[in-house]
């Protein structure tokens, strides 16, 4: 993928907006989620760090940390993934100041106890599930536009104990190391109890306990200096509220607060009482006392032998790091992933390495199948785990993640709900998502009809799923009306299942003929769908009535007809009648019909028929 930038795509889902942060290990990316239509913060990894499959492997076990965190004070991670060579994880987008930025614009003491009691219960839920954050800072603490602080950055995490060194270096931020941390011990949660009490401290103080030119400077003081009571930079902090920091930063582990419960417990009662408790006495201010002249002497020697002894260590520490730093501490770690989990034990400890976390997961491959290790197999070369002060080393734990088989679940129910919804919910419950289409006129477009499996029946995790997707009702297309008569086109249309409207207008068309239709003809609409229809009721003429001129003599006849705007056209006709001489006796068109102006009506009058010749005599 080509360098990140704003309006960049992030494996076809995330729209890069702005950068919103940068740390040492990855930059955070203000970024809109394109499927959910929501704001996330994108967490992508250096480039220069994707060679390092050390890095690459904590960085993606921040995500399933914190993945599997679920809390108020907790940053809740959406997804993680990679695109080419972009690793990424995508958490809940906090809008608001880090802790640190409140606090160099400074924070009374109550506010301050109340943002690290927040920090606190997120930390006392990670180490409920076995989690020690490892960087506790105020720099990895967002508080959000409600007051509410989110814990963020699970980057070093790690569940029980693991290796906290890499290449003679602590890892984590010195100022708010530790002791045992410093010293490349064992880190239990009471260690990010120490780290939340530095977060305490700078908070009402608005200064670290302990600051040198060097991170070794540094944690030499974590590990053999006390540090000032907040109260003598801050006078507005309480007695009772001293003795709580002063605990949380003593140097021994079990001198500290055991839980996060029994510190949130002990600030609760420093704000109820702020005096000076029965177990607040060791950090209350001593009497002033008058040195002798003698003491002023014994005390300067005492300055002087400290001042040479500090000189010794730090020449001491000066030799460790750079020996530190110039060895080697790297190994090369045997290839076990396809074995099963018995043979890759053995192949390791032929080695020399021990076999820590063994992770069960529900797979296609072989029960006991060796699917992952961490360290992965040389190359690269993986870090020993060496202490920061000591020069031991030892090969590092492997971690095996391995298959126990691909198991089953209940398929859980999605009928009724959008793709998308359903599509997530059978992807978290394990399974592989189809996807077909058909119509339906229960279910609206775009919803799930059923799936196969159905909901509640069990099958094969990894198996895939068919969800039936509603495409709505099956439509209607409407046929070819115009042309046709008005009776024939109503039938047409209620044989597709569809309403006829019918209304009419002057047409040259013949009466009764379908001149326009809506929709038009191959238009598909949903069955009972009215379809209108317009037919011809032809040519609106003016027409003449023919008068009933039978009986009426003939001039008065023709005087009707022109009267009534007809041409009339006499014949005779020769008649015995002596009644029905120089009358109508007949009439065509008939009487009463309707003709356009100016047609003939033909009048047959009668006139006297002829005698008959008279016969001569015969001679």
């Amino acid at each position: 993928m080509a360098e990140l930038a704003e309006g960049s795509i992030v494996d076809n889902r995330y729209r890069v907006v702005r950068r919103i942060g940068s740390g040492g290990m990855a930059d955070v990316w203000l970024a809109e989620d394109t499927h959910l239509q929501r704001q996330v913060a994108l967490k992508i990894l250096h480039r220069r760090f994707l060679q390092d499959q050390e890095f690459v492997g904590r960085f993606q076990r921040e995500a399933e940390h914190a993945a599997g965190l679920t809390h108020p004070n907790i940053v809740a991670v959406y997804d993680r993934g990679s695109d080419g060579d972009v690793n990424y994880i995508a958490m809940r987008y906090v809008q608001g100041p880090t802790l640190k930025e409140l606090i160099d614009r400074g924070l009374s003491p109550d506010q301050a106890v109340a943002l690290v009691r927040q920090v606190l219960e997120g930390a006392r839920f990670a180490h409920r599930n076995g989690i020690v954050h490892r960087d506790l800072k105020p720099q990895n603490v967002i508080v959000d536009e409600e007051g509410k602080a989110v814990v963020t950055d699970f980057g070093i995490a790690r569940a029980g104990v693991s290796d906290i060194t890499q290449t003679g270096s602590v890892m984590g931020t010195p100022q708010y190391l530790s002791p045992e941390q410093a010293q490349g011990f064992e880190v239990t949660p009471v260690s990010d109890l120490y780290s939340i009490g530095v977060i305490l401290y700078e908070a009402l103080t608005r200064r670290v306990p302990f600051e040198a030119d060097s991170a070794v400077a540094i944690a030499m003081k974590q590990v053999a200096e006390t540090p000032v009571r907040p109260s003598s930079i801050n006078p507005q902090v309480s007695p009772a509220l001293d003795a709580v920091v002063m605990r949380a930063l003593e140097k021994e582990p079990g001198q500290r607060f055991q839980s996060a419960d029994a510190f949130i417990a002990a600030l609760d009662a420093a704000l109820k009482d702020p005096g000076v408790g029965r177990q607040t006495a060791a950090f209350a201010a001593a009497p002033p006392v008058v040195a002798t002249p003698e003491e002023e002497v014994l005390e300067e020697r005492k300055r002087n032998n400290w001042l040479w002894a500090l000189l010794v260590a730090a020449i001491l520490i000066g030799i460790l790091v750079g020996l530190a730093l110039t060895r080697d501490t790297t190994t090369k770690v045997p290839g076990v992933t396809g074995n099963q989990l018995n043979v890759a034990i053995t192949l390791l400890e032929q080695k020399g390495f021990s076999v820590g976390e063994v992770i069960r997961v529900q797979r296609d491959a072989p029960a006991n199948e060796v699917l992952e290790q961490d360290p992965p197999a040389s190359p690269p070369e993986a870090s020993l785990d060496c202490a920061f002060i000591t020069f031991f080393c030892s090969k590092p734990e492997v971690t095996l993640t391995v298959s126990s088989g691909p198991g089953s679940g209940k398929v859980p129910s999605v009928a009724g709900e959008s793709e998308e919804a359903a599509t997530r919910k059978l992807e978290a419950a394990g399974f592989e998502v189809a996807v077909q289409r058909l119509n339906s006129d229960s279910v609206e477009s775009g919803r799930v009809v059923r799936s196969e499996p159905g909901g509640g029946q069990t099958a094969t995790n990894g198996s895939t799923v068919t969800i039936f997707v509603s495409r709505g009702p099956k439509l209607v297309a409407v046929p070819v009306l115009v042309g046709s008569q008005r009776e024939t086109a109503v039938q047409r249309i209620r044989s597709h299942g569809l309403e006829a409207s019918v209304s009419e207008a002057e047409s040259s068309e013949p009466k009764g003929r379908v001149i326009r239709q809506s929709p038009d003809a191959g238009s598909k609409v949903e069955p009972g769908a009215t379809v209108a229809i317009v037919v011809s009721g032809g040519e609106e003429k003016e027409e003449a009535k023919v008068p009933n001129v039978i009986g009426k003599e003939r001039r008065e006849a023709v005087e009707a007809l022109r009267a009534a705007g007809l041409t009339p056209s006499v014949e005779e006709e020769e008649t015995e009648i002596p009644g029905q001489v120089g009358r109508v006796i007949d009439q065509f068109p008939p009487p009463g019909s309707e003709e356009e102006p100016g047609t003939t009506v033909t009048i047959t009058v009668g006139k006297r028929a002829a005698a008959p010749p008279e016969e001569s005599e015969e001679e």
